[in-house]
């Protein structure tokens, strides 16, 4: 039976400052809500080139960035190294330990850029596996049309409407969607049984509907739903604006998190260990003792 999932909350997140003159608007891992397995943060950056995010550590988690607009650099200890532009993605997995650091270009209108990252947990028996670099140009990213060409909907992860994403991106299994709805538009996007799904609107007004209600959600704001149902159901009006959203869906892990600043294990033991390892050198943060990226830039005060 089709059941569209309910809106369990809508929230907009909140401005945090990060890395080296960066503010991010942080909906999960804010104080609205901590984390919502397996993500542990969802930050939309607007990030100007006087800003950006040098060398620092991870462990025990996944992160997948995605560039909107401008271009973005990345480095890692492990000699990875790329340039994102718009629709870029990078999905690294920490694991045992990592260090890189993100800085973005100047864009040639002098506009900041604009980028999504998100935080996934590993699993407990993964948390201590070889970090990993992949790279997904936007060319590589699948796209379908859909309701007469009037919903488009780019499937970085997972599947919609026949169509399906690259494999083998992350660990923890996650679902991952760009979807526009123009004027007059509907989309009906099944969803993995009982995953946790959240939406975030990046353009316009979004209506999300269930059997009993309809919910108009605005610009920037987070929408989690009900773990029941089948599908997401969304809209907009034939006389309104274009909108977009994010549409993300993982498989809840059950386990502790205990999140620690770059670190996320799931035990307080295992943090105090992941900061000893990192400050001598250890148990996979050799590489990082003395470590700088050749991105790294003078950062203006």
């Amino acid at each position: 039976m089709n059941i569209p999932r309910k809106i369990q909350n809508i929230f907009q997140g909140v401005d945090v400052m990060e890395g080296d003159g960066a503010t991010v608007r942080r909906s999960i891992g804010s104080p609205k809500l901590r984390n919502f397995t397996p993500f542990l943060l969802f930050d939309h950056a607007t990030v100007g080139s006087e800003a950006g995010f040098p060398e620092h550590p991870h462990r025990g988690q996944e992160t997948i960035t995605y560039c909107l607009s401008g271009s973005s650099d990345h480095e890692d200890f492990t000699g990875h190294r790329g340039t994102l532009t718009a629709g870029d993605l990078q999905f690294m997995t920490a694991g045992r330990g990592i260090m890189h650091a993100e800085m973005p270009r100047e864009s040639p209108d002098g506009s900041p850029g604009m980028g999504i990252q998100v935080w996934i947990d590993l699993p407990k028996a993964l948390k201590y596996v070889e970090p990993r670099y992949r790279y997904v140009n936007v060319s590589q990213v699948p796209k379908v049309e859909v309701d007469q060409g009037r919903v488009t909907v780019s499937v970085i992860l997972g599947q919609s409407h026949g169509e399906e994403s690259k494999q083998d991106l992350t660990y923890t299994p996650i679902w991952y969607l760009d979807i526009t709805i123009r004027p007059g538009g509907r989309v009906k996007q099944i969803v993995p049984i009982c995953w946790n799904t959240f939406a975030y609107v990046l353009e316009g007004t979004t209506t999300f509907h269930s059997e009993v209600s309809s919910n108009e959600v605005k610009l920037y704001h987070n929408v989690i739903f009900d773990s029941a149902g089948t599908h997401i159901e969304a809209s907009v009006p034939e006389d309104g604006e274009v909108s977009r959203f994010l549409l993300l869906s993982g498989e809840p892990l059950k386990q502790r998190i205990v999140h620690h600043g770059p670190f996320v294990c799931t035990s307080e033991e295992e943090i105090y260990q992941a900061i000893s390892d990192f400050r001598n050198g250890e148990n996979g943060f050799e590489r990082a003792i003395g470590w700088r990226s050749s991105i790294t830039k003078p950062i203006s005060s």
